[in-house]
């Protein structure tokens, strides 16, 4: 039997726990928030303008506007809204955003199907059961060598919940995955650019067009995976043989046993463990910016391999500048959606700060945590003195997961921006009883603005 097969067969078979299933439906609360916040966002509106300009109709939901599209311009637009503010979920362990594309390709076959919410949970889990398969075998040499995770293994868990949402049975959701892997792509270069949310949306749609294709009776190799000239070997997997981590799959969860960490900062993840620091310090020692002289930060040595702009020039660029998101958290003791803007940035005190914001590597970090997650920072004020702190992880990983109100709280504020306060109430109390819910229709039906939009 071929590792597809294997997968194909957990993908279209297996049953789901209630205690995933809350774990997901969490998850696909903080989705929806940053697709709605996302939806206004240049590369978002982009994608949405395409897809009205191409023609393409359907029954599936552009979140937060006034549009239906096809499935497969749903899952682009939704997924490239959902990462394009950088502030949708993280896995460790496969080094990628999943509910970007899971969410995004779940929700726009959902509609064709009209699945009800307990099977969209049970799909989600799925794909993301599978990323995690693909993230143990293939890291960390498949990301340090360029793959953008969330757009390759994402394509794969996303054609798994697409299929498992159709339906499919083994044999389908195996050529389904086979199809998959050859659209897979997405690279780390593009970081900071509208690139990086498209390869979200582009794995969502890959995901969507895998299962149709496979649905009409499309053939694959179902040695596509794990096959001499397959994905493993062609995206450098630092393991070729998928076996050990297939014959857990049913068994443990990595949705349970390791969870899913919430953003609270719309910035890339390896940003968190410095912003968190930062915030706590300036709040402890009322830290002032104009006493400050430098801040170091030793990282691990992934982090530079992300975190490349040292001197932003737009917001999407500075979500992936520790200097800046540093320089941000000191000057205005917080960092939100409104800190990326261009006004914020340009801020003389926060502009003062950044050169004096240095990130090196020491090896020592990342040896016994997963990359991105470690940093060592040392504030020098003027006056001599020095404060230091080294931290793993911060606030919203699964060891300091974020409360229930918290992530209440983000998804109103997300959702504000495109929808008014009542529909975002009341989005917000359907993705609460989404087990209980018997239509995904029920739940899109309240994502869309309460006033026409100008088209995008």
């Amino acid at each position: 039997m071929t590792a597809i097969s294997r997968i194909a067969a957990f993908t279209a078979t297996s049953d789901i726990s209630d205690e995933a299933r809350a774990v997901a439906r969490a998850a696909v609360q903080d989705t929806i928030g940053v697709i709605l916040a996302g939806a206004v966002e240049p590369a978002a509106k982009i994608t949405q303008r395409v897809a009205r300009t191409d023609g393409a109709t359907g029954p599936c939901r552009i979140l937060g506007t006034n549009y239906l599209t096809g499935p497969s311009y749903a899952a682009l637009t939704n997924g490239t809204a959902a990462h394009a503010l950088d502030f949708d979920d993280m896995c460790w362990t496969t080094l990628a955003h999943p509910s970007a594309p899971l969410v995004a390709a779940g929700l726009a076959v959902g509609e064709i199907v009209d699945v009800s919410g307990l099977a969209f949970l049970d799909a989600y889990v799925v794909g993301f059961e599978i990323e995690a398969v693909l993230g143990a075998t293939m890291n960390p040499g498949h990301y340090e060598s360029g793959w953008h995770c969330t757009s390759t293994m994402g394509t794969i868990g996303a054609t798994a919940t697409a299929a498992r949402i159709l339906g499919l049975n083994s044999d389908q959701t195996a050529r389904a995955l086979a199809i998959a892997v050859s659209e897979a792509s997405g690279i780390k270069e593009n970081f900071g650019t509208m690139v990086k949310p498209l390869q979200g949306g582009l794995a969502a749609r890959n995901g969507v067009l895998a299962a149709l294709l496979a649905k009409e009776s499309f053939t694959a190799s179902m040695r596509a995976l794990d096959g001499p000239q397959g994905f493993l070997v062609a995206m450098q997997s630092t393991n070729k043989e998928l076996s050990h981590y297939l014959d857990e799959l049913g068994l443990r969860w990595e949705i349970i046993e390791n969870g899913i960490t919430v953003k609270l900062y719309p910035s890339c993840a390896a940003t968190h463990p410095t912003i968190d620091t930062l915030l706590h310090l300036k709040t402890r020692e009322n830290l002032s910016v104009e006493a400050i002289d430098v801040v170091e930060v030793d990282v691990d040595p992934v982090t530079p391999t992300v975190l490349i702009y040292d001197q932003p020039t737009t917001g999407l660029e500075g979500k992936f500048s520790l200097q800046y998101c540093a320089a941000a958290a000191l000057t205005f003791g917080r960092v939100d959606i409104d800190t990326f803007e261009p006004d914020q940035m340009r801020q003389s005190e926060v502009q003062r700060l950044v050169p004096r914001v240095t990130m090196q590597v020491d090896p020592k970090l990342g040896r016994d945590a997963p990359p991105l997650t470690q940093a060592r920072v040392k504030v020098r004020l003027k006056d001599g003195h020095v404060f230091e702190r080294f931290t793993t992880g911060a606030k919203g990983y699964p060891e300091h997961p974020a409360s229930s109100s918290e992530l209440d709280d983000k998804f109103l504020g997300c959702a504000r921006r495109v929808v008014g306060q009542e529909e975002a109430v009341k989005a917000l109390h359907c993705l609460r009883g989404m087990s209980d819910m018997s239509s995904v229709r029920r739940l899109t039906g309240t994502l869309v603005p309460s006033s026409p939009q100008p088209a995008p």
